[in-house]
């Protein structure tokens, strides 16, 4: 009981868990089980209510998959949402010449790599659309490469790393509500909006219970799903929502709430988001396609125009007078982060397959994902490794 105890509080095992519930999905992909684990993650679930005679009414029918991916990572999202707003408050991010540098960061880590597939792709304008695909970040593994490098990193990167690829997904989605999602639907738009400023109040006034802030996210989570924008926003503005205090100061709903939701994330969501979109399959994969242009621009834009583009940018504010280094955290410490930015991977493929809907594309886009986001892990967990034998300083430079 004591080592399982150990097991479920130790910083690397979360790590652990999400790399082998993502090689157990490539292996299954691969295997003649795939079709039982196509079938397993496309059945419908229909939740709502429905007639005797079953008909659904005011009901969401989804695939398993993305009830896995919008709704389960919405909750993953409301993790990430609490993290970063408990360091603005009082962590990490609470100098505002620090909370800057991941925004800051984030742009440029979405602007570079873009340039870097169409500067790939310049001869061939038919794969221009495809410019976005390079630009996110897949945080779950992200996350997990980085709990794998080391467990005495210095908090500040961690949550440097979750602030960059929080923002980062949060422009991947609004670059897909802009370029990549059908009509837009207006009314569920302003339901969402409705059910935001509701928390503004809940927040206003300090209610520190959460279920008038559940209730409210739910709906908002179902109106986000119907408006034609991904719905896990909801659950980074359901984080931030959530008050730092009560009203005497001696409870954090933020902080317990954290707290509640952290094992969960780490030992089911995750792990269950890993087996269900890193199942990619290598079928009429080949080493001709790594030639490609649209392979190429992917990779290189992964690869060379995260690190580029948020090392880059990184380094040129903290060397201004106005920006701040985060706390104990050295310039192999960002390098690393830097690389780690560039595991696109379910992000990156979701994307790929709104931006090339061609059957013939698919083989182009996986390779180009798949080799950008394995050489920014290995690298990334390399420089990290080798940062973390280097004791640091908790202070700011």
């Amino acid at each position: 009981m004591k080592a399982l105890y150990n097991f479920f509080h130790n910083e690397i095992s979360g790590g652990v868990v999400l790399l082998l519930a993502a090689i157990a999905a490539i292996l299954v992909a691969n295997s003649p089980f795939q079709p039982v684990y196509q079938a397993f993650l496309d059945q419908t679930l229909t939740v709502g209510f429905t007639t005797g005679e079953g008909v659904a009414q005011a009901a969401f029918q989804k695939p398993l998959i993305l009830w896995i991916n919008d709704f389960l990572m919405a909750i993953f999202f409301l993790y990430a949402g609490l993290e970063i707003k408990r360091e603005m408050k009082v962590g990490a991010l609470s100098n505002m010449r620090t909370a800057l540098l991941p925004f800051v960061a984030a742009v440029c880590g979405m602007i570079i790599p873009a340039m870097v597939y169409l500067f790939f792709t310049r001869a061939y304008p038919e794969f221009h659309h495809g410019w976005a695909i390079s630009s996110a970040t897949d945080i779950a593994f992200a996350l997990g490469i980085l709990a794998l490098a080391s467990k005495r990193l210095p908090a500040s990167v961690k949550i440097l790393l979750l602030a960059i690829a929080v923002m980062d997904d949060l422009g991947a989605i609004l670059v897909i509500a802009l370029f990549y999602a059908g009509t837009l639907n207006i009314t569920a738009l302003g339901i969402a909006a409705l059910a935001i400023f509701g928390l503004f109040l809940l927040n206003r006034v300090n209610v520190s219970h959460y279920g008038p802030y559940f209730l409210i996210g739910l709906v908002m989570w179902a109106a986000f799903l119907k408006s034609g924008i991904h719905p896990t926003i909801a659950g980074v503005i359901l984080g931030f929502s959530i008050p730092m205090y009560d009203d005497e100061r001696t409870f954090s709903p933020v902080e317990s709430l954290e707290h509640i939701v952290k094992p969960w994330v780490t030992f089911a969501i995750l792990p269950i988001f890993a087996f269900a979109n890193a199942g990619v399959s290598l079928e009429g994969l080949g080493w001709g396609d790594l030639l490609h242009p649209v392979t190429i621009g992917i990779a290189m834009g992964l690869f060379l125009g995260k690190q580029i583009g948020i090392f880059g940018s990184l380094y040129a504010f903290v060397k201004s007078p106005w920006f701040l280094m985060p706390q104990g955290a050295r310039w192999l410490h960002i390098y690393g982060i830097s690389l780690l930015c560039g595991i696109g991977f379910t992000m990156a493929l979701f994307i790929g397959g709104l931006a090339f809907t061609d059957p013939d594309m698919a083989a182009y886009v996986r390779m180009g994902v798949i080799s950008g986001s394995l050489m920014s892990a290995v690298c990334g967990y390399i420089a990290l490794r080798m940062a973390a034998k280097t004791p640091y300083k908790e202070t700011y430079e």
